[in-house]
């Protein structure tokens, strides 16, 4: 069977609900798996109204109960109060909407009711507004969970980064660069690729300072911190390389030499990824391809999300392009039956 993805929009004031209306409205998805989305039933309509297109809204309380069609949208309602806050503004009313949804979905992962979480983009301070002080969706998966070590991996084509931290002050990301949590890491990216039916992955690890320190001229992090780690993974057997200078490993990942890198902090990673993946077109002022996902590593269920922001200027015009979220469930659905034929092995055993 193909497996059941339950969609979140993320904040209902960005462009979340647009386009995970569009990217249900492609008959391809449904070819691919069986998703329901997990929010406002209001906030869809409201969406479907921005995108011009008709589509029946089918409430289900149970997900047996879906159809999982093209043309009809299923929707396990969290109602967001009425009226909808307006587009584009942050309100504790969306950030509450997105989090009872996102709180909703892991619930029902957790009960194997749906294969996978596929989560538009939050906004943090909407969030806060309303009580829940986040710094994203890798820190409340976590939390709900009960998960300690996990990591983000972004991944756009053959491109893939994982953090040794994410969302922290730059200072505090250097302090956060030690032999443990880099290992850490290292393993989570090992078992990422493996999931992803990668037999051996190439697993390069970047540097933190200019041209990984230069013997301890810039810095001694590379070897006192970083080295370490990369020989107790290789002690493991894997095939791990660096540190690499950071302006330079990411090329070489893009051009097949790694299947994933290791990276030290948020923007280390993020900003590679999203040159790769995001196109901006002057003329007509607006993104012409945003791709790429964000997949949260160490999770006892699996959660795959747009690899970009709520949009609030564009939201509600109908123009938003679904192409990350599409990327998202397709690296959902492949992680979703990695897993399944895994367990099946094991029953076989």
């Amino acid at each position: 069977m193909k497996p059941i993805l339950g969609i979140t929009m993320g904040d209902i004031c960005g462009i979340g609900p647009e386009i995970t209306v569009k990217a249900l409205l492609h008959k391809e998805t449904y070819a691919m798996c069986r998703p329901v989305v997990i929010g406002s039933a209001k906030a869809v309509c409201r969406a479907l109204q921005a995108i011009g297109r008709d589509a029946d809204i089918h409430m289900v309380e149970d997900i047996q109960e879906a159809v999982f069609a093209c043309g009809t949208i299923d929707v396990w309602d969290i109602p967001a109060g009425d009226p909808l806050p307006p587009y584009g503004q942050e309100t504790a009313q969306g950030g509450k909407a997105a989090y009872e949804a996102i709180e909703a979905a892991i619930r029902l992962a957790m009960a194997g009711k749906i294969d996978a979480v596929i989560t538009g983009p939050l906004n943090k301070a909407a969030l806060h507004l309303a009580g829940y002080p986040y710094s994203g969706h890798t820190e409340i998966f976590a939390e709900q969970t009960g998960t300690k070590k996990y990591a983000m991996m972004l991944a756009d084509g053959n491109l893939r980064v994982v953090h040794v931290s994410t969302h922290v002050s730059l200072r505090e990301a250097c302090d956060r660069v030690k032999k443990d949590r880099v290992l850490e890491t290292i393993t989570l990216a090992q078992n990422a690729c493996r999931n992803l039916g990668i037999e051996r992955p190439r697993i390069a690890v970047a540097g933190l300072n200019p041209h990984c320190g230069e013997g301890g001229l810039f810095g001694r992090e590379e070897i006192e911190e970083i080295s370490p780690a990369i020989a107790a993974a290789r002690e493991k057997g894997w095939d791990v390389t660096g540190p690499v200078p950071p302006d330079t490993v990411f090329s070489k990942a893009r051009g097949g030499m790694f299947d994933i890198v290791v990276a030290m902090y948020h923007d280390q990673g993020h900003i590679p990824l999203k040159l790769a993946g995001f196109s901006y077109n002057e003329e007509k002022k607006s993104f012409t391809s945003v791709s790429g996902v964000n997949i949260t590593l160490g999770l006892p269920i699996i959660r795959a999300s747009v690899d970009h922001g709520t949009g609030f200027d564009l939201a509600g015009r109908g123009t938003a392009s679904e192409e990350s979220l599409q990327n998202a469930m397709e690296y959902g659905v492949r992680l979703a039956n990695t897993r399944k034929r895994a367990a099946q092995e094991d029953g076989a055993c």
